[in-house]
């Protein structure tokens, strides 16, 4: 039983990929392509890899808490996280779907706030939870500040 928790846990994140790819996979060769970028922006390869990677371990570290759901404080943790789930796939559908980077960089400074807010709120539950979300932060801090750059240059 504690497998199937695991691996649904881990499906709800990816999914969130799933949908966000919907929006981005067609205006990566085209749209964002032709856009202006710093030296520093990365290889549009390397995002997928570490889309995955981030999202297997939100999905991992969300199964830590749940098998702790009974603790004070677990149930809002998991809305917070259902909530930053969500925000993560707006800002696909901003940057990507609507072309839209100086709407897009608003949102992804939300979605930072919460997504620091369910580390802090992971790791009080089980501090695994919250040292998996750390790559995550990194990740979507250089993310802002890269979709900052690009609506500034374009």
């Amino acid at each position: 039983m504690r497998y199937i928790a695991i691996i649904i846990s881990i499906v709800i994140a990816q999914s969130a990929g799933l949908i966000g790819s919907v929006f981005t996979t067609s205006a990566i060769p085209s749209w964002y392509a032709d856009l202006a970028k710093p030296s520093w922006n990365p290889p549009s390869w390397l995002f997928g890899p570490v889309w995955l990677t981030l999202y297997t371990l939100m999905g991992i570290a969300a199964y830590f808490v749940y098998q702790k759901k009974e603790l004070p404080g677990a149930k809002i943790a998991l809305i917070i996280y259902g909530v930053h789930l969500a925000l993560n796939v707006l800002w696909s559908i901003l940057f990507f779907g609507l072309k839209n980077p100086g709407l897009a960089f608003l949102e992804i400074l939300i979605l930072l706030g919460f997504i620091i807010a369910t580390t802090i709120l992971f790791w009080r539950i089980n501090t695994w939870a919250g040292i998996l979300f750390l790559p995550y932060i990194v990740w979507v801090s250089f993310a802002t500040i890269l979709n900052y750059t690009i609506w500034r240059l374009n």
